[in-house]
């Protein structure tokens, strides 16, 4: 229940996905009860920007028979804003901070790690490869050599520890997993979320403002356990494995496929305390991995 990425050793095994948990509202709303029983291990930030972002136009969110369809756009402060109003409030919490960041190219990533690298509040941090590169036009974490080329870069600019976000939507993420770690990465978080759309009632238009979005929930669940099953076999760095979980059953068969780490997301839309249950559940045995069948790993 102790595992770790690269240095940062961490209680037990339980995070939350990138933006799916706002910290700094919940302890509004919960006061400092939140911090006396703390879901995570480690509290994952929401991905920044180097600019701010307004985000995608209404609606965003749409739920499915198993899940839910979001279309968010990353809204947030940017650099600037993050490191001067969330970073001071996010050190309160009583967990290791790992700060995500994004940018559309290597110069913008650079400036993130530059920026959060640099602050002792951070304990590592997750680079969302998820978006395209401009000089490129390639979606840097659906392309190995993308991928190592970025994180050879960042991986000279900061000791900490680096996680890697893969996008599924690629058709060998075990390759771009592996890129990673060739180029110095601590860590690969799997799966993002699914392309998806969702129709209006009533209509032949899309229900979303942006047109499209990501899937998450129970139904990438599946999708998820083969991808942390495919990734975990073929690299030796910590995987944070992510998709649907809601028990502690689900968490167990993560790691049943090679998952070092789990993490909550969708669930904590509905139960902020979905984690907790996790992870006691893992804790007293409720998600027993003895009673899974272990070789699925080689399978």
């Amino acid at each position: 229940m102790s595992p770790a990425v690269g240095s940062l050793e961490l209680a037990h095994p339980v995070l939350n996905g990138s933006g799916t948990f706002d910290a700094i509202a919940a302890r509004r709303a919960f006061g400092d009860a939140l911090l006396e029983d703390f879901p995570f291990s480690a509290f994952v930030s929401k991905t920044i920007t180097p600019e701010p972002r307004a985000g995608n136009p209404p609606p965003r969110l749409y739920e499915t028979a198993s899940g839910m369809i979001n279309s968010i756009g990353l809204p947030n402060k940017g650099l600037e804003g993050f490191l001067d109003t969330d970073l001071p409030q996010l050190a309160e919490l009583p967990v290791p901070l790992i700060v995500s960041v994004m940018a559309t190219d290597r110069g913008g990533f650079e400036r993130l790690v530059d920026g959060v690298g640099e602050r002792d509040e951070v304990a590592a941090i997750e680079l969302n490869v998820s978006c395209p590169n401009v000089k490129s036009g390639l979606i840097v974490g659906e392309q190995p050599s993308e991928t190592f080329a970025l994180v050879t870069a960042l991986r000279k600019r900061t000791e900490k520890p680096l996680v890697v976000k893969l996008t599924p939507n690629t058709a060998d993420p075990a390759a771009v997993a592996v890129a990673a770690e060739e180029g110095g990465a601590d860590g690969v978080s799997l799966i993002n979320t699914l392309r998806a759309t969702a129709v209006a009632p009533g209509s032949t238009e899309s229900w979303l403002g942006a047109g499209s979005g990501g899937l998450s929930g129970p139904a990438v669940r599946a999708v998820a356990l083969e991808q942390v099953r495919r990734v975990s076999g073929d690299v030796g760095i910590a995987v944070i494995g992510m998709g649907g979980i809601e028990t502690a059953r689900d968490a167990a068969e993560f790691m049943a496929l090679g998952a070092d780490f789990v993490a909550v997301g969708t669930a904590n839309f509905r139960d902020p305390r979905a984690a907790i249950r996790v992870r006691d559940g893992l804790r007293d045995g409720a998600g027993d991995t003895q009673s899974l069948d272990l070789n699925l790993r080689s399978n």
